[in-house]
């Protein structure tokens, strides 16, 4: 008998080799072969489709269904993440990626983005780094373990692996990710791919906005890539270098060398001949002009010399660029911003105001928003340029889109002046009878302010206030309440009389008063105080008050109003005071105990106390507009205001008036400080509004109480990063090298300071970024810093940021006193507007380089 195992069984004959089986026939091996294949494969139910997913969810008809179908299927698939062979897994990923997009939970997908994304397929690596991008961010610590796989396929040689990984570690990259691979970024940046070129350049300003020490390295191959033909590769490399300029003044200056070489592109774009592969709707590659504008806009800015080589080039893009379509609109829109904000010639800045009165003017909604936005941001520049545009702005006031006519009101405002005050705000008052309810609180707060500031006469003063209590009715804010209490009791008693007529004619109609309260609060105020002058019945005048306090409609803060007026009224019109005090007892029993109270108070003035009811009840004196409302109501316009005489001498011989300042700037920076005996220096973010010329200083700083003096401040969480020397050859080794400082980074706001020495002072540059995805406005910015130094804060480059953008403002610190020791120190005070909210933060700043005044 031969053995089991023998090594050349396969030549003995059937009767002795037992591993041979007659039945064993190919027919039978493909057999047994289709039905592993059947029962394994074919039989398994075969995953839905991601088209088929999304088609049931949108046929879904309530949330509930839409959540059974999201369960089921992300049970499913949950169930084949645990099989080691399942074929499906690319499908499986797509639909667990679109249901996380829905906002549902899909974390427990993300170690299965990491075995795809370590596949050696193509196809599942490109599903599973969309996943990582999708799925993982540097609070996960999953996407650690991405690394040596991004670091692989980096190395691979296929053009199309790298250029998934670098898309890859673009959007997830965390500080230790971007430190880790950033030589193998340096080295495809000097890749001869230009496919790969330009993402590994995109990538390095992804890495550089997150770790901006890493910028050193790439600054001499930005140089050179700027002459490149290639305009993928030159859009990538302005893009960085815009980023680079913006976080570091010494690479600014580096990069102003490269202004010919930029303004020689754009003049090349605009004067070339039809390029099929770049021309989008007749222009020139209008993505790689708008870049080099941003470029040119940031390079340019406060530098004269550097501005003037760019006029030029800016003055055949303003007026060469077609504005048919929206690529020709969108670099006159970029041209327009870099004009207003780099050193150019009066001339080119009302070409760009004529340009933004075009926009005005076209029949997209899109693009006169855009306009009249713009005009907000720019008008200090040029108010002459843009006042020539009043009537078009005004006309935007009746356009349908609330966002236009909120752009419009602004803009309107800024124009305001004693010339034109009475046209915009009859205009503005047409506005105000159609405006939404949000928006009648502001507009007429701001309509009472300009009338305050630029009115022509006391009566045109008295009428504006009276229209605009009857049109915005409860909408009103309190302010306006006391700024018309305020002028009628500063008015002489001719305009008292004539105004007590008019607010007695508009109360007497009942139906209405019950959405115009703070009209019938205000009227029946005056008509207590002056209500003998009126000319009107007086028994008329009694009946009617006694239907407004029964009436059901009105508030109880209006018929606390009403009950002081009354009793008012009666020293006033002594024959009523029966009448009146019948009318007061009623009240002794009135369910509401204020009103009660009120009533007995009263009742003991006519009865117990009447020889003193004359002397309580007489006219209020004569009521002085504080100069905290004028500062802080009348900021908006300021600016725009005539000189005005000098100061009385009552008002400077009288101290109380110094010390209740110094009281108001107190609470400059909050409550939180207490009070102290040392003193310091704040200055406040000058408005645009406040800026009669665009160069001219901003105010002296006050002195005020020491808000940075005391103990036990909190410090703020802020970190230093200090730029990294230049290679030699690209700055003077004699250069204070500039500091980045984080001051605020919450919320999507980024604010940072960048400090650097000049001479004998030192400029703090704060660049503030909006990184939320609404508009921000009335931006403004408050500094604070000890009694040894003083500061002086320039015009801000803005006070409305877009989505992604910055502003920059410019802060001169000085020391006033050699002699003290102590470090600069800022407290900062921020707000800002967004959407329907008034937001206001504040941090600490303390880590300034100890160095900065040795």
């Amino acid at each position: 008998m031969y053995p089991y195992y023998e090594s050349d069984w396969s030549i003995l004959p059937p009767e002795h080799n037992r591993r041979y089986s007659p039945g064993l026939t190919i027919n039978n091996i493909k057999q047994v072969i289709n039905e592993t294949i059947e029962t394994n494969i074919l039989r398994k139910p075969s995953p839905t489709r991601l088209r088929e997913l999304i088609r049931q969810i949108r046929a879904a008809r309530t949330a509930a269904e839409e959540r059974a179908v999201v369960n089921t299927e992300c049970a499913y698939i949950r169930s084949t993440f645990r099989e080691t062979d399942c074929i499906w897994k690319c499908r499986n990923m797509a639909k667990l990626l679109y249901i996380h997009m829905l906002g549902y939970p899909a974390h427990f997908g993300q170690m299965e983005t990491l075995k795809l994304a370590a596949s050696s397929k193509f196809t599942d690596k490109r599903i599973g780094y969309l996943g990582a991008m999708l799925l993982l961010d540097e609070r996960q610590d999953v996407h650690v373990l991405l690394t040596n796989c991004l670091k692989n396929d980096l190395n691979n040689s296929t053009q199309f692996i790298v250029g998934t990984a670098l898309c890859t570690l673009a959007a997830i990259a965390s500080p230790e990710m971007a430190r880790d691979l950033s030589h193998e970024i340096e080295r495809l940046i000097a890749s001869s791919n230009a496919f790969l070129r330009k993402k590994a350049i995109l990538c390095a300003f992804r890495m550089v906005r997150r770790v901006p020490e890493l910028m050193e390295e790439y600054i001499p191959k930005c140089s050179h890539f700027l002459n490149d033909k290639n305009h993928g590769i030159l859009i990538s490399t302005i893009t960085l270098v815009t980023e680079m300029c913006e976080q570091s003044p010494v690479v600014l200056n580096y990069f102003k060398s490269s202004i010919p070489t930029l303004v020689r592109t754009l003049k090349t774009l605009i004067v070339s001949g039809y390029s099929p592969e770049h021309v989008v709707n007749g222009v020139s590659d209008p993505f790689l002009q708008v870049k080099i504008l941003r470029l040119l806009r940031i390079l340019g800015h406060g530098d004269t010399a550097q501005s003037e080589i760019m006029n030029d080039v800016l003055a055949q893009v303003a007026t060469n660029t077609e504005t048919n379509k929206n690529a020709g609109n969108a670099i006159l829109y970029e041209t327009v911003l870099t004009i207003m904000n780099v050193e150019s010639e009066n001339s080119l800045r009302v070409l760009a105001v004529n340009i933004l009165g075009r926009f005005l003017l076209n029949s997209d909604k899109n693009i006169r928003f855009v306009g009249l936005l713009t005009l907000v941001r720019t008008v200090q520049r040029d108010m002459t340029a843009v006042q020539r545009h009043r009537i078009t702005i005004l006309e935007c006031l009746t356009d349908s889109d609330s966002s236009i006519q909120k752009c419009a009101m602004e803009l309107s405002f800024t124009l305001v002046n004693s010339q034109n005050i009475e046209t915009i705000v009859r205009e503005l008052l047409k506005y105000l009878e159609t405006a939404e309810a949000e928006m009648k609180g502001t507009c007429s707060s701001r309509i009472v302010l300009a009338a305050e500031m630029y009115s022509p006469s006391i009566h045109w003063h008295l009428d504006v206030l009276l229209k605009v209590l009857t049109i915005s009715g409860n909408n009103i804010r309190d302010d306006v309440i006391a700024s018309t209490i305020q002028l009628i009791s500063n008015s002489p008693p001719k305009e008292q009389s004539y105004i007590s007529g008019k607010m007695w004619k508009s109360i007497t109609n009942m139906n209405q008063l019950e959405n115009r309260q703070p009209l019938v609060q205000v009227a029946v105020w005056t008509l207590g105080e002056y209500g003998e002058s009126g000319s009107f019945d007086e028994n008329e005048l009694i009946d009617h008050y006694r239907q407004l306090l029964w009436a059901p409609q009105l508030s109880i803060t209006t018929k606390q109003y009403i009950l002081v007026s009354l009793a008012k009224i009666s020293v006033r019109m002594e024959h009523c005071t029966a009448n009146i005090q019948n009318i007061i007892n009623a009240f002794r029993v009135h369910l509401n105990i204020d009103l009660q109270q009120r009533a007995v108070e009263f009742h003991q003035l006519f009865t117990s106390h009447n020889h003193l009811r004359a002397a309580l009840l007489e006219k209020m004196p004569v009521l002085k507009i504080s100069e905290l409302t004028t500062s802080e109501y009348n900021s908006d316009f300021a600016g725009s205001a005539e000189p005005t005489s000098a100061s009385s001498p009552s008002e400077e011989s009288t101290p109380q008036k110094q010390v209740s300042n110094q009281d108001i700037l107190l609470d400059l920076l909050g409550d939180s400080f207490g009070s102290g005996s040392s003193t310091s220096n704040t200055t406040t973010t000058p408005s645009p509004l406040q800026q009669s010329t665009p160069n001219e200083p901003p105010p002296a700083t006050n002195t005020i109480l020491d808000l940075l003096g005391l103990g036990g401040m909190d410090q703020s969480g802020s970190f230093t990063a200090t730029v990294s020397p230049l290679p030699s050859g690209f700055g003077s080794p004699t250069e204070y090298s500039a500091t980045t400082i984080l001051v605020y980074s919450q919320d999507n706001i980024d604010i940072r300071f960048i400090v650097k020495k000049e001479g004998d002072h030192a400029v703090v540059t704060a660049k503030t970024t909006n990184n939320s995805l609404n508009m921000l406005e009335k931006f403004m910015l408050q500094v604070a810093v000890p009694k040894a130094f003083t500061i002086q804060m320039m015009v801000p480059s803005s006070t409305v940021m877009l989505p992604g953008e910055s502003v920059v403002q410019d802060i001169n610190v000085i020391r006033t006193n050699p002699a003290a020791s102590s470090p600069l120190r800022m407290k900062v005070r921020f707000s800002y507007d967004i959407g329907n909210y008034s937001v206001m933060e504040q941090a600490d700043v303390n880590d300034f380089p100890p160095d900065l005044f040795i």
